[in-house]
């Protein structure tokens, strides 16, 4: 591994101060801080920075590299694909890597979505399945069915159409107007049910009760105008919320007696991350669009993509129709080599097959943090958890705006950092700690995590 010197190390943070603007970051930290964390090396699941500190990877860099850091194997399928045809558009063409690659995923999706169309990223998979299901429509003589509904706090994208979709005012007031036609309906948060309006009753009831309330914005803004409801199956922003058993297939139910088309948004839960190639097999529903990116090439290149059912796809198959839509180097025959070795990957290493096996155990160890008195639930699936912290455990009450900001950003996230977890600390709903590794941890990795969360998380609470 190559580290870099104080004054390379010195030098590049100048060039990024002068020059680098990061994302959903504050410039600040560069301009007026100390720089920003130069990570040079991946191995496994972890990371090393430019001092050549070694810390775990608790996030697989952004939900994204499933398969784990360094595979020569995925770099050397990159560098022979660039070799021989480095690129070509799917614009009318076609290129084996993109054909070979789509017929494996609809092989893999659900029931009968066996249509790929590919973009490079999971905003730009939201966006396609967004314009999709508008001109789907149209196509089939019901012009105003152009609404979507979302859940509250659920984050689908930041495109001007993926942000009507996406239920966090704050990233979206700073760019309005925005695209009309989101609605947003209460997510499956159980730990803050009774905050959503749920009078109380078991999960399984909650989760009826939060499908019915799709059902009733579906009836306030009436049938013939809503086009989809997007779904993650696990909502990532807020803290990792799974579903209540049954609340997919009351979802389903109520999309089928609407006319109203079910995308499963699974950018971060789909290769993997819940134990299953999609997690909509995870839940046992079938959705008519599935979104995807990041873990579908475990990060090696970038590739996204929207997974058409054969009902969507048909209006589309004869005559002079077209979809009037794509991207440059959407199915890029590189990244697209790269996602075939990185299924082959997971299959002949059973990533998934570990995931469902110590899933129940990951999950065991975070719990063990519910001792401490700033941790107020723990939640999620497969390799895929979210702390909540509280000020008060008995009342579950959260933190303002102002203690927030001291606790997350002016401690924890550094702090954890500091101790060797590469984590998120995050309060775009209520202030929590996501964890999503790479597919290959096991129990002493979980213990580690542990260890680390426990120590900083104490302290924390010493510092309120």
């Amino acid at each position: 591994m190559t580290l870099l010197d104080t004054d390379h190390n010195a030098t590049l943070q100048a060039k990024a101060r002068d020059h680098l603007w990061m994302h959903f970051a504050r410039q600040s930290v560069m301009t007026d801080g100390p720089g920003v964390p130069i990570i040079v090396k991946g191995e496994g699941h972890h990371i090393w920075d430019a001092a050549g500190k070694r810390y775990i990877d608790g996030l697989a860099g952004l939900f994204v590299v499933n398969a784990g850091h360094g595979r020569r194997r995925i770099a050397q399928a990159a560098a022979k694909q660039a070799e021989e045809l480095a690129f070509f558009p799917l614009w009318s063409y076609a290129h084996p890597a993109a054909i070979e690659l789509a017929e494996r995923i609809a092989n893999l999706a659900p029931g009968d979505l066996n249509h790929v169309f590919f973009s490079t990223g999971g905003g730009e998979a939201v966006e396609t399945a967004f314009k999709l299901a508008k001109q789907y429509w149209k196509t089939q003589g019901q012009p105003t069915k152009h609404k979507v509904i979302s859940r509250a706090i659920a984050y689908h994208g930041t495109t001007q159409g993926a942000l009507a979709i996406t239920g966090l005012p704050g990233m979206k007031h700073m760019f309005e107007p925005v695209t009309p036609g989101g609605f947003r309906v209460p997510n499956t948060n159980l730990y803050r049910a009774a905050e959503s309006g749920f009078g109380g009753g078991t999960p399984e009831e909650f989760g009826l009760w939060a499908a019915d309330r799709i059902e009733q914005m579906i009836q306030f803004e009436g049938p013939e105008t809503v086009a989809a409801v997007f779904l993650e199956p696990v909502q990532n922003a807020g803290g990792c919320f799974p579903a209540p058993a049954g609340y997919f297939q009351r979802v389903r139910e109520i999309c089928d007696k609407y006319d109203v088309l079910l995308v499963s948004d699974e950018v971060i839960c789909a290769f993997g991350r819940l134990g299953h190639y999609f997690g909509a097999d995870a839940y046992g529903y079938q959705p008519d669009m599935i979104t995807f990116a990041k873990a579908v090439t475990s990060g090696y290149s970038p590739l996204g993509g929207t997974i058409v059912s054969d009902r969507i796809y048909e209006p589309f198959a004869h005559g002079d129709a077209s979809f009037p839509h794509g991207y440059t180097f959407g199915g890029h025959p590189v990244s697209a080599a790269v996602a075939l070795e990185n299924l082959d990957v997971f299959e002949e290493e059973g990533l998934l097959e570990n995931v469902r096996t110590n899933s129940p155990v990951f999950r065991s160890t975070l719990e063990r943090l519910l001792d401490l008195p700033i941790v107020g639930d723990v939640r999620g699936d497969g390799y895929f958890f979210g702390i909540e912290l509280v000020k008060d455990k008995a009342t579950k009450e959260s933190f303002d705006d102002d203690e927030s900001e001291r606790l997350l950003r002016g401690f924890l996230s550094k702090a954890l950092f500091d101790a060797g977890l590469y984590c998120r600390a995050d309060d775009r709903g209520d202030p929590v700690i996501q964890l999503a590794p790479p597919l290959t941890l096991g129990p002493s990795d979980f213990d580690e995590i542990e260890q680390i969360l426990r120590s900083v998380l104490t302290e924390a609470w010493t510092r309120l």
